[in-house]
């Protein structure tokens, strides 16, 4: 995933490139800014874990063309469009939980991925371990799970009225870690770290863009759990909520804060 919000393989419900792609170039920026911090030369092997839709990972063809590049994902609707946004690029199905190369790797990519997953820290040291000396880890990860976008739909998630079929998927404040957490995750892996966080301020347009935004992330797996009358009637009360927490302002637009958080690490030669 390219700033995805993406899956692991965890989740029933099936993911749209097109609609994941209406907000294409604010999801990108915190990849390539990610990536940006990478001091890789000439790796030979690059993962990017949890693909998406594949345009980062053509970036990462494009930077590093002699290297062999690999783009994992779960998603076959993901993959199928990965695989005409990434020409010569290798893609394989798979749940980035259990998957593993077959053999050292020179550089492992996870953009957007990790909160999907409960206890990362354990399998982001795993991936340090691939590394071969001179190799490096980047991996970012959303930092809003206390913000209203979250915050509200748990809520809503945990109320009299879903909670018997929606209490399990509400999103949790703790699904990632503070920006020290992965510092130490990362040294205590062996790697020398860079660890940082950004808070991007997203002018968004349209009716509702908030959850325009979010349909394609975290509000996805709670609509799976739904039939179309209980799902509608859920966004609605979503929605008006996000209207108060998220207002209009003079000129039409809607700022969504967005914290994100960074992690780069490299094996010493």
């Amino acid at each position: 995933m390219t700033g995805t919000e993406r899956s692991t393989g965890g989740s029933a419900a099936s993911w749209d490139p097109a609609v994941y792609l209406r907000f294409a170039s604010e999801r990108a920026r915190p990849f390539t800014e990610l990536v940006a911090r990478v001091g890789a030369e000439n790796p030979g092997v690059v993962l990017d874990l949890g693909c998406g839709e594949g345009s980062g990972t053509a970036a990462l063809a494009r930077r590093w063309p002699g290297a062999r590049v690999i783009g994992v994902d779960s998603s076959p609707e993901m993959l199928a469009a990965a695989e005409r946004a990434a020409a010569g690029v290798e893609f394989v199905v798979g749940d980035v939980r259990d998957w593993a190369p077959d053999g050292p790797v020179d550089l492992v990519v996870s953009n957007a991925v990790l909160h999907w997953i409960p206890g990362h820290d354990r399998l982001l040291a795993g991936w340090a371990g691939w590394l071969r000396p001179g190799g490096w880890l980047a991996v970012q990860v959303p930092g809003n799970f206390r913000a209203p976008t979250h915050a509200v739909l748990a809520d809503l998630c945990r109320s009299p009225a879903w909670a018997d079929r929606l209490a399990e998927v509400a999103p949790s404040p703790d699904a990632v870690l503070e920006p020290a957490g992965y510092l130490d995750v990362l040294t205590g892996a062996g790697l020398a770290a860079d660890v940082w966080e950004t808070t991007y301020l997203h002018v968004l347009t349209g009716t509702d863009p908030v959850l325009g935004w979010v349909r394609s992330t975290v509000l996805r797996p709670v609509l799976a759990r739904l039939g179309d009358d209980d799902a509608a009637r859920l966004t609605a009360d979503y929605a008006a909520a996000l209207r108060t927490a998220y207002p209009v302002r003079p000129d039409g637009t809607t700022v969504l804060p967005f914290r994100r958080i960074f992690a780069v690490g490299t094996r010493p030669t």
